[in-house]
């Protein structure tokens, strides 16, 4: 629904709480739109959740998500200072990964309904994904005959910025890789990762990285703007050493260091640090390793960047930044979920939040981007 939609709700009545299904809307709201996606209503996809409100209620509704989360999960009043609009509400999307399943006709790429998470429909179009990426799913389904044997495999393409990087997931043998390959030209990488983990890589970009692999935002056009904003925040107070964890590739980190800081980079994925080293050269120690694991070893630091996955951070981590002597006068904490950033914070007891600026990385879903500025209390 939308700020004054007048509409039927179906109810179902559990022990402690009820639900309500929307039967029909009686009389529409201001900011009801009609869905320009075939798939949003007549497939009931599950990737868009907010096509049918106008842009600008999309954004006051993301307001109210992060403020709700903070209230009840986090315990938290909280203001948002900020909302980013993205500059394309369509068309923004650098990524798209699909199911792919064999019917009659052979391989078919879709996504899965909202409501049914086994039911995968074929897609025909995707408005909030770049014509690069769809074009780029067009060739590989126009050589989809020469995917690997099974019932059903997940492939996601990526523009790297240079061109186009495809992962594929599942099968157990590839006879035909090297033929889909050499069908799938303008691909700038290609990785195929079989049911058992074991990885491929039947092409690697001219960077030597198999891009498909390592973490970058999918919105191409607002990630340099929500990754100035970080770094400014993380050196706003003239720190001298600077942890970047869950640092991926290095977009923080380089721009931290190009300020004129020590930092020290921490994340998992041995991809993304080899690009990380690569791009930043010496400038950065880097340090592939979990964030839990090693943030005591590296504290105290002056400031601190959290840019964890949508699961947050490991309440070791938390706990780490807590004892920490002396404490670090800043963190900065880059979120993809509301719900676990007010967890997060309501761990982190000797800080309170000092700015909140969302930015609209994913429009006409229900996901923003946050990023929380913390101060110690008193400061």
């Amino acid at each position: 629904t939308v700020p004054g939609d007048h509409v039927a709700v179906a109810l179902r009545r559990h022990k402690r709480f009820a639900d309500g299904r929307l039967q029909q809307v009686l009389t529409p709201g201001a900011s009801r739109v009609v869905a320009p996606c075939v798939h949003y209503d007549g497939d009931r996809c599950g990737g868009c959740q907010l096509q049918h409100m106008s842009y600008e209620a999309q954004l006051e509704a993301k307001r109210d998500i992060v403020v709700q989360a903070f209230r009840r999960i986090g315990r938290r009043e909280v203001t948002v200072d900020e909302i980013v609009a993205s500059p394309a509400p369509w068309a923004y999307r650098n990524k798209l990964t699909l199911t792919l399943r064999r019917g009659p006709a052979g391989w078919y790429a879709g996504l899965r309904a909202y409501d049914n998470p086994d039911a995968v429909f074929a897609l025909r179009e995707c408005p909030i994904t770049s014509e690069r990426v769809l074009s780029a799913w067009g060739e590989v389904m126009a050589a989809s005959d020469l995917l690997p044997a099974a019932d059903e495999l997940r492939g996601m393409v990526r523009d790297t910025g240079e061109g186009a990087a495809f992962h594929l997931s599942g099968g157990t043998s590839w006879a035909e890789a090297a033929t889909f390959a050499s069908r799938c030209a303008s691909l700038r990488s290609i990785r195929w990762e079989d049911q058992r983990g074991e990885v491929r890589t039947l092409r690697v970009d001219a960077s030597g990285a198999t891009s498909a692999a390592s973490f970058a935002q999918v919105n191409t056009q607002l990630a340099g703007a929500l990754h100035d904003r970080a770094a400014s925040l993380a050196t706003s107070r003239d720190p001298v050493r600077v942890i970047d964890a869950y640092g991926g590739s290095g977009a923080l980190a380089g721009r931290m260091r190009a300020a004129g800081r020590e930092v020290i980079l921490i994340e998992l994925d041995g991809d993304a640090t080899r690009l990380a080293r690569q791009e930043l050269g010496g400038e950065v120690r880097v340090v592939t390793a979990r964030v839990e694991e090693r943030l005591t070893r590296e504290l105290p630091a002056d400031a601190v960047v959290l840019n964890p996955p949508r699961t947050g951070v490991d309440a070791a981590v938390c706990h780490a930044l807590e004892q920490a002597t002396p404490r670090a006068a800043t963190i900065v904490y880059v979120s993809c979920d509301p719900a676990t950033l007010a967890r997060d914070v309501a761990r982190l007891p000797s800080w309170r939040v000092a700015s909140l600026t969302l930015f609209d990385m994913f429009p006409q879903t229900a996901h923003v981007e946050t990023v929380c500025e913390l101060v110690p209390e008193g400061a």
